[in-house]
């Protein structure tokens, strides 16, 4: 319909063009008043020019014409292709185009004719538009949007059933008669497949099996012109065929076999049998059932969602003793196939499955589950409660031996014998727990006498029933208190008390006064509750601040139990509206646990062990010093004797400078001087012989290297030197500087700098001046 609206169009725009001419050359002569000259038209035939023209170039399109009478008049074209395609014969108006022009790239051109006097390019007329048509010609093949389709069907569809639709494009004019009509054709795999002219494919068989065939390649050719052998093109169309659920399950073996152990667990996998469904996996929902055998409640099959297989589990625990082997029929079967592509050959497949169990050594077996005993609380008569049994389930049937394992609350509060009686050590508190569990474990004994690792548990659960052995006890609520000038009947408070023991529903607390001397009453409740009132009224603080009522508490177990219990009541000053204003503090009960006790005294004994060591210490320091004073001398002028013997001495004569006699009252006593930094005193020569004392020095020497060689703990005898003095051919004299270090000695020193540099020290250290400080 555009096309023709087109064309149509084309035909009227001369007049339209010619109208605007008209009414251009009215404008021009009413805006020329001055120059008036008849009316002139443009004149030229409808320009139209076929596509893709075979003759030599240029090719005539048609002719513009002005009914201006000029000589000079000249013909211009003006436009987007003017003079490149497109040219005017100036004098005659002939268009010619220059080029083969394709419809399918432009097919209008839009130009503008002009005619100019050639002397002065003055317009002789208004310029008019024209369009150029280019005819089409049936030049182009039809050509597909795509080289390849796809498409897809369920297969055993009907025939008709549409698959897919393919498109072609012919670019030629559709406007004209069969130059753009388009017809599809199968020109491989019409045997399956046909195609309409609308380019739909359809399936021409109704017995499409993806199980034989699941895809289809098939080619689609399209060309124009019917009845015409026309140009043509090919597109390939490819189709998939998708499944559906059209078979059943079969078993891949005739018979499946499987041997498991007896103490398999229930529930466990005993074997898996395997099916195959060529359809694909979302279509396969295989169900197993039994067809014969009397094991339904044993096993069951389950099949996996995943592989399709059946998975054979236990339903309650299997007993080599009682059935060795089990035997029976199973089938596979699809209850989603879709019975009207059913194909023959059966919808059921069975298998025989054999299932041989394994003789296993299976830990013992208790007889009872759980065991549960009852027994009175505090019963010194009941040492036995009953006994629990196992026994071996093997052929070998070994003895059992049972052993306690764990206990709730832990202790030793239930044992279990070798035998599996329970016993009670002593009698049971149902205050302290009102039941005992315990784990019995029992284990095979094998031959050569050793337990089996294999051991089965059993829960034992004693319930502890209750005596009447705890008297009741008052609860103690805020501290009472009363005004002194009460009135008789007053509520002081309201009382309840708590039992131990277990309450009966028809239980209850019987409340009364230890003494009826008092300025108070007891009142029952009757919901074991009381309430303590006022008896007669004004109280006087000035003779009791405090008064003590002792409650006594029964309860109506068999025995009767009954407690005293001593309630504290505070007389306080009140204002004229009862309100308190003024009340004694009472003094707090402070209590001490037993635990805490026990701390501090581990603490206290602690404190009292450590000041024994330190006085010990004490009193062995004392005797070791009165020992060393024994000696005569004290510790620093033995140690004056003992240096390092690293330096050279004063000569033969230092020998005259020891006092031997001190050394060899250490040696004779046995007591090592101690190593200790003291004060050295000055020690005076012995009187006597030299040569005497030379002697005895060596008989020293030789008694202490002695004694340096087989004693571990002393250093060796080298680093022992004795200095106190130099001897009495040194110049220097004595070179103790505990004995000469005073500062009011009027001997100078300076000549030490002269010594040398093993004399270094001492020069600063005597030879500076008294007031200088040194820092060492």
């Amino acid at each position: 319909m555009n096309h023709l609206i087109l064309l149509f169009s084309l035909f009227l725009a001369p007049a339209f063009a010619d109208k605007e001419s008209q009414k251009t050359n009215q404008n021009f002569s009413s805006n020329s008043a001055s120059h008036k000259r008849l009316k002139r038209d443009w004149i030229w035939n409808q320009m139209h020019i076929k596509e893709e023209i075979d003759t030599p170039l240029p090719h005539h399109v048609g002719k513009i014409t002005s009914s201006v009478r000029n000589n000079n008049a000249k013909y211009i074209i003006e436009g987007e292709y003017a003079n490149t395609i497109f040219k005017v014969e100036e004098t005659s108006g002939d268009v010619y185009a220059f080029e083969r022009l394709d419809r399918e790239k432009k097919a209008e051109y839009e130009l503008t004719a002009l005619i100019i006097d050639r002397r002065n390019n003055q317009s002789l007329e208004p310029p008019s538009k024209f369009i150029i048509k280019v005819y089409d010609i049936n030049d182009n093949v039809p050509v597909f949007v795509q080289k390849v389709f796809n498409g897809s069907v369920p297969e055993m569809s009907p025939v008709g059933t549409s698959v897919t639709k393919v498109t072609a494009v012919d670019a030629d004019d559709p406007t004209v008669t069969g130059h753009a009509t388009v017809t599809y054709q199968v020109i491989k795999g019409d045997e399956y497949f046909t195609v309409d002219d609308s380019g739909v494919i359809s399936t021409t068989r109704a017995d499409l099996d993806r199980e034989n065939q699941s895809t289809y390649e098939i080619i689609v050719k399209a060309k124009d012109a019917p009845g015409s052998s026309g140009d043509s093109s090919t597109a390939t169309v490819i189709i998939t065929l998708t499944d559906i659920n059209d078979n059943f399950p079969v078993f891949k073996h005739p018979s499946f076999h499987f041997r498991v152990p007896e103490n398999i667990s229930v529930g466990g996998e005993v074997g898996r049998v395997k099916v195959e469904d060529i359809d694909e996996p979302q279509h396969r929902n295989t169900t197993y059932s039994f067809v014969r055998g009397d094991y339904r409640d044993t096993f069951e099959i389950v099949a996996n969602p995943f592989t399709n297989e059946g998975i054979i589990r236990p339903k309650k625990p299997l007993d080599f003793e009682k059935v060795a082997e089990y035997r029976f029929n199973i089938e596979a079967t699809d209850p989603t196939v879709d019975l009207r592509y059913f194909k023959v050959g059966g919808s059921r497949s069975i298998s025989t499955v054999t299932i041989e169990v394994t003789d296993v050594d299976e830990p013992p077996v208790f007889t009872k589950l759980p065991y549960e005993f009852k027994v009175r609380e505090n019963d010194p008569e009941i040492r036995t409660l009953g006994s629990v049994w196992a026994h071996d389930p093997d052929a070998a049937k070994r003895k059992i031996r049972f052993i306690r394992r764990r206990a709730s609350p832990s202790g030793d509060y239930i044992r279990v014998s070798d035998t599996g009686i329970i016993q009670l050590p002593k009698p049971l508190d149902r205050e302290f727990s009102s039941s005992y569990n315990i784990t019995v474990a029992a284990q095979e004994i094998l031959e050569d006498g050793r337990l089996s690792d294999r051991e089965s548990h059993a829960q034992v659960h004693v319930i502890v029933t209750d005596e009447n052995d705890n008297a009741p006890e008052l609860v103690y609520p805020e501290e009472p208190r009363v005004c002194e000038n009460a009135a008789p009947g007053k509520v002081i408070i309201r009382i309840s008390a708590t039992d131990k023991d277990e309450i009966s529903p028809r239980g209850f607390f019987k409340y009364s006064l230890a003494t009826e001397d008092s300025n108070f009453s007891l009142v029952e409740n009757y919901d074991n509750t009381a309430n303590i009132t006022v008896k007669y009224g004004q109280f006087n603080r000035e003779l009791a601040k405090i008064h003590y009522l002792p409650v006594i508490i029964s309860d109506n177990g068999d025995p009767e139990l009954s407690s005293t219990n001593t309630l504290v009541i505070s007389v306080c000053k009140c204002n004229e509206k009862g309100n308190f204003t003024f009340c004694e503090e009472r003094a707090k009960q402070v209590g001490v646990s037993i635990q805490a006790l026990v701390a501090i005294f581990i603490c206290i004994f602690t404190i009292i062990i450590f000041f024994a060591v330190i006085i010990l210490l004490i009193l062995l320091r004392k005797r070791h010093k009165k020992d060393l004073s024994g000696l005569g001398r004290n510790v620093a002028e033995i140690h004056e004797q003992l240096v390092t013997y690293d330096e050279e001495g004063g000569g033969e004569m230092d020998t005259t400078s020891y006092d031997v006699s001190v050394l060899n009252s250490v040696r004779k006593n046995g007591i090592k001087p101690e190593l200790v930094p003291s004060p050295y005193a000055q020690v005076q020569k012995p009187p006597g012989n030299p040569t005497s004392g030379a002697g005895e020095m060596e008989m020293m020497i030789e008694v202490k290297k002695d004694e340096a060689d087989n004693d571990r703990d002393l250093l060796p005898y080298d680093t022992l030197h004795i200095y106190g003095y130099e001897g009495a051919e040194s110049i220097a004299e004595s070179l103790s500087s505990l004995g000469s270090g005073s500062s009011d000695s009027d001997i100078d020193y300076d000549f030490l700098n002269d010594w040398g540099p093993r004399f270094k020290m001492l020069a600063e250290l005597y030879g500076s001046e008294p007031n200088e400080d040194f820092v060492y």
